[in-house]
């Protein structure tokens, strides 16, 4: 039995599910230090506030399917600044154990570039447009 529909809803919910924990932390417990880390860099620190886009906006958006490729861009696009500009110095580091220091910033990822290619699939709220 095959039922792709069901598998690209299996990522968007796993994607969209764990990624909103972190978003609930950051509603909780604010962004200060993602601005504090932004402004060391030279980067202006309400540049932060776009986290709760990534980590609370986008992964709503996978959790029901509503334009899920959007969504998956935005949940992309703060994956590269998580991996780019918070943690570069793991981004060619192997960890103990061999894997990869940024495999969970890396699911997250490349999980996002899968969605934006394949859409919402069948069990989504918005599954017959084309920026599902």
């Amino acid at each position: 039995m095959k039922n792709q529909s069901l598998g690209i809803l299996i990522i968007r919910l796993s994607l969209g599910i764990l990624m909103l924990l972190h978003g609930i932390a950051k509603l909780s417990q604010g962004v200060a230090g993602i601005e504090n880390m932004l402004e060391s860099k030279g980067i202006p620190g309400f540049v932060a506030y776009g986290v709760y886009i990534g980590e609370v906006i986008a992964p709503l958006l996978l959790i029901v399917g509503y334009r899920t490729r959007i969504a998956a861009i935005l949940l992309f696009l703060n994956m590269l600044v998580i991996v780019f500009i918070a943690h570069p110095e793991n981004l060619l580091s192997v960890s103990s154990h061999g894997g990869w220091k940024m495999e969970l910033a890396g699911l997250y990822l490349f999980g996002s570039l899968a969605l934006i290619f394949m859409g919402g699939g069948d069990y989504a709220l918005s599954s017959k447009n084309k920026w599902d």
